[in-house]
């Protein structure tokens, strides 16, 4: 089991969460290395929790399956629940937002591509269309009357 972990500094947001719904869901988004040759893919690949393959010469299903072109051999990763919040932290802490069931295969990194969403922290404002691809993100509270911001994103992919 793989955990995609987040440190990051919110201010004034709260329960930072990938939308990840069944009409839309998220593709997160990872470089994969086999693990029996360690040979990592070139390209991004990219995972949803709602479609899942036909694992070959098994009953079994994955919500990725993956052959490495070098050694050819398939491994496959699954999502087994929904992504966690990252809640406000002072000073920021640490957690996990999904789990990975990975056999063959590890992912080595994140890319935050997708749409985010939060809420205030001392408000009821829901923030939609939140994207950290730059590792940053900046906002208006108009109901606090303040600016709000995620910023100094740390993404690690850690062995659960």
């Amino acid at each position: 089991m793989l955990a995609l972990t987040l440190t990051a500094d919110l201010s004034g947001v709260t329960d930072l969460l990938p939308l990840d719904t069944q009409d839309e869901p998220f593709f997160y988004t990872f470089k994969v290395q086999c693990t029996s040759c360690r040979e990592t893919h070139p390209n991004w690949v990219s995972v949803n929790r709602f479609e899942s393959t036909d694992i070959s010469g098994s009953k079994g299903e994955a919500n990725f399956v993956w052959r490495c072109k070098a050694c050819k051999r398939e491994s496959t990763a699954s999502i087994k629940e929904a992504p966690k919040a990252y809640t406000q932290a002072s000073p920021p802490t640490r957690q996990t937002i999904i789990t990975f069931d990975c056999r063959g295969l590890e992912f080595t990194e994140f890319q935050a591509s997708g749409e985010w969403m939060a809420k205030g922290l001392e408000t009821t404002t829901k923030f939609t269309a939140i994207d950290l691809i730059e590792d940053e993100w900046y906002d208006f509270d108009e109901k606090s009357g303040e600016e709000v911001s995620i910023k100094d994103l740390k993404w690690e992919i850690r062995r659960a």
